[in-house]
């Protein structure tokens, strides 16, 4: 058998571009990381749709160059009339696989739109469109930011599933011990879709942390302390970072995770050389 047809599944995350420049940067990358046989590239979605007609144009950008592509959707700001559409012009393009997520409200923003939770969405999905789509939700191994007891975050998860998803993936984190136990809780709970651990190579240490941060997520002190020991030393913090989260993706592979999907931020140098030492890529992608 070959490689591509025995390694664990694997699936990028990229942003909509904002200018021209990016388009074509995106196009590279897209060629780049579609050298290592993904099942699919996701492409993010604005507050209340504030990227929709860039979501598209990526989506449309990677189904043409051969891939699958999975858009985000959220119904924050959307309406059932608005969510049907962007639906339809996905059918249009052939696209089949969908992320359903609440979303975040933009600023300024007075309702709330059809639907609060993602679940809701993901039903409304299967009642209108049928199993006619593969239906990704989100998870949160640490939990929700906004979510107060990890309980209630657990049965927010389980009701996405019972509404419909096929499959879910986490967002990014650095303990796995976290997820595992996040896979465990939610499979006694009656949720078992397969949950695809969600991987963010170390790009830029500083801004990823402020992400962390803002979303709750723990980065281990000793890596913390040892990054900010690299000062400047670009080439020290980049093996570094590529060593914590090779050590991550392969305790979690070990684990049993039914796959990997890669936090690219657009970029694919990190991402390739972490699915190279994991085994999930050619030498010479």
């Amino acid at each position: 058998m070959t490689a591509s047809a025995t390694k664990l599944p694997i699936s990028f995350e990229f942003f909509p571009p904002n200018t021209p420049v990016g388009d074509e940067k995106l196009k590279d990358v897209v060629r780049q990381l579609g050298a290592l046989t993904p099942e699919f590239f996701s492409v993010t979605y604005g507050a209340g749709g504030s990227t929709r007609e860039k979501t598209l144009h990526a989506v449309r950008a990677i189904a043409e160059a051969g891939f699958e592509a999975a858009p985000h959707l959220s119904c924050v700001g959307t309406t059932r009339a608005e969510l049907e559409a962007i639906l339809e012009t996905y059918r249009a393009q052939n696209i089949r696989r969908i992320v359903a997520l609440r979303g975040d409200m933009p600023s300024g923003t007075a309702s709330a739109g059809a639907f609060r939770y993602a679940a809701e969405l993901v039903r409304f999905i299967r009642e209108t469109q049928g199993s006619d789509w593969h239906i990704e939700v989100a998870a949160y191994p640490e939990y929700h930011p906004e979510e107060r007891y990890a309980a209630r975050d657990l049965r927010h998860y389980v009701d996405k599933v019972k509404a419909g998803a096929d499959s879910a993936i986490t967002q990014f984190f650095f303990n796995a011990d976290a997820y595992f136990h996040f896979v465990e809780q939610t499979r006694k709970l009656g949720a078992t879709v397969p949950v695809v651990p969600g991987i963010m190579p170390l790009h830029n240490f500083a801004k990823i942390a402020q992400f962390a941060a803002r979303d709750g997520i723990e980065i281990p002190r000793w890596v913390t302390l040892k990054m900010e020991g690299f000062s400047d030393d670009a080439a020290s913090i980049r093996a570094f970072g590529l060593d914590v989260v090779t050590a991550l993706c392969q305790r979690l592979i070990d684990g049993g995770a039914p796959g990997i999907h890669f936090y690219t931020m657009n970029q694919s140098a990190l991402t390739i050389e972490l699915c190279q030492r994991l085994g999930l890529a050619p030498s010479t992608p």
